[in-house]
């Protein structure tokens, strides 16, 4: 059957929608492979480059430390010399004339400041725990008794001959000069070996005095004038008096190898 006019336009419309339509939809296809080659070629590396993770410095270059300054160390604190277990006393230092200290009577009739008494009981307790037997000799003195003794060495020596003033220096090297004595501090006792009683380089040989020596730090106490620091205390070799600086100190003043001048900085 013929179509008529009308029928022949209307099919030629038809078929040209459908090429436009065929025609967009290729142009969509082939817009669609080139966007996915384009993004594929993005993310490809090209010729001789690299893909790394952070770039590394060239051959020629240095890597240059970081240049914050170092912290400044904190000084250790100085020992606080005002403190009454660390008060120095000697020929330079004497004790003010109104001075007073509250003691402990022990049972041999000495005497010790109150607070380093609990101290001292520990040390004698613990060396006698060990077999030893520490007499305590000589420990806190008024200063009619300081007087006392140390008018006493210089007579001896001006009996054996020295000059009035030459007896008096000589004196004072073994018996510190009135006000100026650690035992009327109430620190300072003497301890010696029941097996041997004399106040000499010997006592150093004794049981007691060599438990002491290794020990006193531990309750306290430290040897007070060693033979080795007699220039600086100004007082010779005596093994076996001790003086109270409490623990902390005594450890350091042991470990160091220190007097107790030179602890508190009064060497000059």
């Amino acid at each position: 059957m013929s179509r008529t006019p009308q029928g022949r336009r209307q099919a030629r419309r038809r078929e040209a929608e459908q090429r436009r339509r065929q025609r967009m939809a290729a142009i969509l296809v082939i817009a669609a492979i080139v966007l996915a080659v384009l993004l594929i070629w993005r993310f490809l590396p090209h010729g001789d480059e690299q893909v790394m993770a952070s770039p590394s410095p060239a051959p020629s270059e240095t890597v240059t430390p970081s240049t914050a300054p170092t912290p400044t160390p904190t000084p250790e604190p100085s020992p606080d010399p005002t403190l009454w277990n660390l008060r120095l006393v000697n020929a330079a230092h004497a004790l003010p004339d109104d001075f007073t200290v509250e003691v402990t009577k022990l049972r041999s009739g000495h005497a010790i400041d109150s607070r380093a008494y609990p101290d001292l009981q520990d040390m004698m307790d613990a060396a006698r725990s060990e077999g030893l037997s520490p007499i305590i000799c000589s420990s806190f003195r008024t200063m009619e008794t300081q007087q006392r003794l140390f008018q006493n060495q210089i007579d001896a020596y001006v009996s054996r001959g020295y000059s009035q003033d030459d007896a008096a220096r000589e004196a004072a090297v073994w018996v510190a000069i009135p006000g100026t004595s650690e035992h009327q501090l109430g620190l300072a006792v003497d301890i010696v070996d029941e097996s041997y009683q004399l106040l000499d380089e010997q006592q150093e040989q004794t049981p007691v005095q060599q438990w002491l020596m290794a020990h006193c730090h531990e309750y306290g106490f430290v040897l007070r004038y060693p033979t080795d620091k007699s220039e600086i205390t100004g007082i010779g070799y005596e093994p076996w008096h001790y003086r109270y600086v409490g623990k902390e100190a005594a450890a350091e003043i042991m470990a160091q190898g220190l007097c107790l001048e030179e602890y508190l900085g009064e060497t000059g």
